[in-house]
């Protein structure tokens, strides 16, 4: 995709290998797209489908056993370019990057806290790392950014521990964590899922509000297609570890052209849809070990015909702003696209 905007990240041949006993596992197997400045990408998928694992290599946290490989270029505050990749996972000049430059809200907030310390010191060690080491103005940066995310009384509330906030109080929390040194990209990792649909609600338009105000790149990562019809400008559609569609959001719901993306669109109740009867996608997500080469989806395919079962299809072009990885479109013909 083309955009006049700043490209914030560029995902190329993402790829994450774990051995195991019974086999290689590769839990994410050549993931490519770009995200630019203000621009929401939505990465939505079944469970067990890489997404996750993707953003946690992304920064450098997937795990000892995790071998990476492919790049991950990010443009920085300072306008450098760094290829996160070739970086150390535990290394000094990643740690500057991570809190600062990107930043991630995870899925749990009670989990995301130590209990052992105030909410207000966990907020302050990441202000303390990335912009003074003037105790008075991190406090100062930190209370800003909590009554920016809409936390009553952030005096009081810097005091508390974790357990004396609400849900819904601890992720606005998490949020003021993730963004107090103003990054360039968030990456939202499910960040609703816990929340009652009235909280869920504010969270979103929270979020929305805050990205316009820092013009800054989100990679929102969700199996809820209400809430990426809502708040994403293009989506990644992701199924055992590839992404196999790729599009404007209003092109991905008026026009999905993979089976996969066409189930998982079926699957959700339409208002006004009466007794219509859902559609299932059958079998579940197969585990990434020793795969054979033909596409991903063969075996729940529906739609499957005989050139399926050959060589994994690629990534490619089906319109001005839209690629996909099936036979049915053509994928073994079509100009291989960018996304």
């Amino acid at each position: 995709m083309e955009s006049d905007k700043a490209k914030v990240l560029e995902v190329q041949d993402l790829r994450v290998e774990i051995p195991l006993d019974e086999g290689l596992l590769t839990p994410v197997r050549g993931v490519n797209f770009t995200i630019h400045a203000g621009e929401t990408l939505g990465l939505v998928g079944e469970s067990g489908c890489g997404k996750s694992l993707t953003c946690k290599t992304i920064l450098g946290i997937g795990g000892d056993r995790c071998h990476a490989s492919g790049s991950i270029e990010m443009q920085r505050n300072d306008g450098g370019v760094v290829d996160l990749l070739s970086l150390k996972p535990n290394g000094k000049e990643l740690r500057k990057i991570r809190g600062n430059d990107i930043s991630m809200i995870f899925q749990e907030p009670m989990s995301a806290f130590s209990p052992l310390f105030t909410v207000g010191h966990q907020l302050t060690e990441a202000v303390l790392l990335h912009q003074t080491k003037n105790k008075a103005e991190a406090k100062r940066l930190v209370l800003e950014m909590m009554g920016r995310v809409e936390i009553a009384n952030p005096e009081k509330r810097y005091r508390q521990y974790p357990h004396e906030f609400s849900g819904g109080m601890l992720q606005r929390a998490l949020i003021a964590m993730a963004l107090v040194c103003s990054p360039r990209m968030l990456i939202a990792d499910e960040p609703t899922t816990a929340l009652d649909v009235t909280i869920q609600a504010q969270i979103l338009t929270l979020l929305g509000q805050l990205q316009e105000e820092f013009g800054m790149a989100i990679l929102y990562i969700t199996h809820d297609l209400g809430t990426v019809a809502q708040i994403c400008d293009r989506v990644a559609v992701m199924y055992l570890g590839r992404i196999v569609e790729i599009a404007p959001v209003n092109e991905i719901f008026q026009n999905p052209l993979h089976p996969y993306t066409q189930g998982l669109i079926g699957s959700v109740h339409k208002i006004g849809g009466g007794k219509e009867r859902l559609f299932s996608i059958e079998g579940s997500v197969p585990l990434a070990i020793n795969l054979p080469d033909r596409c991903s989806f063969y075996d729940r395919c529906c739609q499957r015909v005989d050139a399926c079962g050959g060589n994994e299809p690629t990534l490619t072009k089906a319109g001005a702003e839209h690629c996909v990885a099936c036979y049915l479109c053509g994928a073994d013909t079509r100009e291989k696209g960018a996304v």
